[in-house]
């Protein structure tokens, strides 16, 4: 589990740099996965269900699937972004719940000490927005959901973080493809294996960002 909240990225070296790859292959592999589903009849329910378990502990980001989705069929991309919408917002919630239950302890079991406080530093700085930051960008979202209830923020102004920032997030490329579909299409088609190395790197970098921030609030500490 601790894993899948934030996979190990390993120090720059030999084996370092094999260690990446490994972790790299592991990741386009899962969002092949992923994005297969948009060729299924339940690819709406794909769709619900990941970004349900995105938000509080799956590592590939339902913005893979979303995109699938909307190639396949541009008419129906805010239908698309409504669910995943929902399905964020509502995984959220359930990570909130499980930090709210298990409370630190719990927490401590799944991140790392270093990262928990700089969440904590995060929220003490910026309360709530520090959820809708990480729901608007690369930034592990599945972190602060279940911090959030860990730390006792105010569950209401938790959920208007989170629609906010997801729907907004998600309707951003539903938007995109309802209004130039056909040209994102042949656009994605052209360069699909560049975009697929550039989403991976951009995921990893979510990932080092908590990592290199946490060591830095540390040595502040």
């Amino acid at each position: 589990m601790n894993n899948l909240i934030h996979p190990p990225l390993p120090p720059m070296g030999g084996e370092g740099v094999e260690t990446l790859m490994e972790i790299f292959g592991w990741v386009k592999d899962l969002s092949v996965w992923v994005m297969h589903w948009a060729n299924t009849p339940y690819g709406g329910l794909a769709l619900f269900v990941l970004a349900f378990c995105e938000s509080s502990f799956f590592p590939i980001p339902p913005d893979v699937l979303l995109i699938g989705l909307c190639m396949a069929n541009s008419p129906m991309s805010f239908w698309y972004a409504l669910i995943c919408s929902l399905g964020s917002t509502l995984g959220g919630m359930f990570g909130y719940g499980i930090g709210r239950i298990g409370g630190r302890p719990l927490l401590e079991r799944w991140v790392r000490a270093e990262r928990i406080s700089l969440v904590q530093r995060y929220y003490q700085r910026w309360d709530v927005w520090a959820v809708a930051v990480a729901g608007l960008t690369p930034i592990p979202y599945k972190v602060f959901t279940i911090s959030a209830g860990a730390f006792l923020l105010d569950f209401v102004r938790f959920v208007i973080a989170s629609i906010l920032s997801r729907s907004a997030r998600f309707f951003l490329v539903a938007g995109l493809f309802y209004l130039y579909g056909p040209t994102i299409n042949q656009f994605i088609s052209r360069y699909f294996n560049i975009l697929s190395i550039l989403f991976i790197v951009l995921l990893l970098l979510g990932f080092w960002f908590i990592k290199v921030s946490s060591k830095r609030a540390m040595g502040d500490s």
